[in-house]
């Protein structure tokens, strides 16, 4: 009787190796997609452009690296293989292939028991149908090549080599549509840089707001609002590293501007043209803003902000 041939640490390791970064792929394929529809079809009660962006940086970045990862150990492999027919018996490569015919499995019965569930709940909506339809062909497909890789013969076929240009055509494909619907990189940079100069103008907006409350008049400049106790800085633009623009018009009314790179009239939040992502506060107002220089003019309500009295004591500290 001919002796089972044994596995080796190295088939240990690139067959582990190769399950983990197909699953990486997996995992990432379906963020990529699932964020896609987040934004293509926007929820009215969720939506964050930002968070949906970020996950797509995430998701990019797994495929990126994975994608390559997996193809060349699969190749090692099924290089492998053709010289050594009988390691397709190999404990390390049936277990891990039946595992993941059974994660598969699992997958598909769960994603159909969340449809019966939320279907049946009244989530009709083609944003819960679609997320729902993309894990589902994920894992049959999984399960489906898995199965087959299972049964095939040991002989030299293109099929494996198809499958290797198929998946880095799709996943690659996938990243670069995302650059359509979320923004290339340098969109992507302009967009945070200019989220920061929002929250830098509404930080500086709550300090003047605070100065006319504690000194019943605005600042002449912006430098007045400095508090070495606080520890507050006045902020600069973080690409330009320029003050930011500041004036009194009235007793009431002040104008903050600022140099922005695109405009965020479009960028989708809730269903509608504004930009969700900036800090929220009790001097929030609109912040929306074309490309280029943007005032923004803001009048203090005294019966909202009412100045702070006066004590004694605190006169008694001053003299």
């Amino acid at each position: 009787m001919e002796n089972p041939i044994k596995a080796t640490p190295k088939d240990v390791f690139l067959y582990l190796f190769n399950i983990v970064t197909f699953y990486l792929i997996v995992v990432g394929f379906i963020m990529l997609c699932v964020q896609y529809v987040n934004a293509l079809f926007p929820d009215t009660l969720d939506y964050y452009f930002t968070g949906i962006a970020g996950t797509v940086r995430t998701a990019s970045s797994i495929l990126c690296i994975a994608v390559p990862a997996y193809i060349i150990s699969a190749w090692l492999l099924g290089k492998d293989l053709i010289k050594i027919p009988t390691k397709r018996d190999l404990w390390v490569r049936r277990w891990l292939t039946y595992f993941t015919l059974f994660v598969s499995a699992i997958t598909i019965i769960i994603d159909l028991m969340i449809f019966v569930y939320n279907f049946l709940n009244g989530e009709i909506s083609i944003r819960f149908f679609l997320k729902i339809f993309v894990v589902l062909l994920v894992a049959c497909a999984v399960f489906g090549y898995y199965l087959w890789d299972l049964k095939r013969a040991v002989v030299k076929t293109k099929v494996n080599r198809i499958f290797a240009i198929a998946l880095a055509v799709l996943v690659f494909g996938s990243i670069i549509g995302g650059f359509f619907i979320v923004g290339t990189p340098i969109e992507q940079r302009q967009r945070r840089m200019d989220e920061q100069r929002i929250a830098d103008l509404q930080n500086i907006q709550m300090q003047i707001i605070d100065y006319w409350t504690r000194k019943s008049s605005l600042p002449k400049a912006l430098v007045d609002l400095q508090d070495n106790i606080s520890g507050f800085s006045v902020p600069q633009d973080p690409d330009l590293k320029k003050d930011y623009e500041y004036r009194s018009v009235e007793k009431l009314k002040f104008e903050l501007c600022a140099e922005f790179a695109r405009s965020n009239l479009n960028d989708p939040v809730n269903g509608r043209n504004t930009m969700g992502a900036y800090p929220v506060g009790p001097a929030q107002q609109s912040w929306g803003h074309e490309t280029g220089r943007v005032c923004f003019i803001r009048t203090i309500d005294p019966e909202l902000y009412k100045p702070l009295p006066a004590t004694p004591e605190a006169s008694k500290q001053i003299k």
